[in-house]
């Protein structure tokens, strides 16, 4: 059986499966990484920016960005984006429009709310 799973395995990542051939999301460092047209307007750091900041992203008011900035402030740090869903009213749709302008480290530079236009053409 083991055999079998390994052999599958390897029959995907040969046929160039993006389930496996890509890296995983949640790999170090990947939170970091910034796609080239979010990049142009700007990101928010997870892990210093003030509510003010937060709400510039898109799906984020002024109460979801106080509920990130409890969380953070009660883990310490954000070790991985991802971890936005522990806040009340984000789920992985929400988190899919956000990724795009979220950063774990470097400075905020996110200017205005991006548009919703812009938002969806990320995904």
């Amino acid at each position: 059986m083991k055999a079998l799973s390994v052999a599958f395995a390897l029959a995907l990542v040969l046929a160039g499966s993006p389930a496996l051939a890509d890296p995983p999301a949640g790999r170090p460092g990947a939170a970091a990484e910034v796609p080239t047209a979010a990049a142009s307007e700007g990101v928010v750091n997870l892990n210093t920016a003030t509510a003010e900041e937060l709400e510039r992203l898109p799906g984020v008011g002024p109460a979801r960005a106080e509920a990130i900035v409890r969380l953070r402030t009660r883990v310490q740090r954000f070790g991985r984006v991802e971890d936005l869903v522990r806040v009340r009213g984000i789920g992985r749709a929400t988190l899919r429009h956000m990724r795009p302008y979220l950063t774990l480290a470097g400075p905020t530079t996110l200017e205005a709310r991006p548009s919703r236009r812009a938002s969806l053409s990320a995904d």
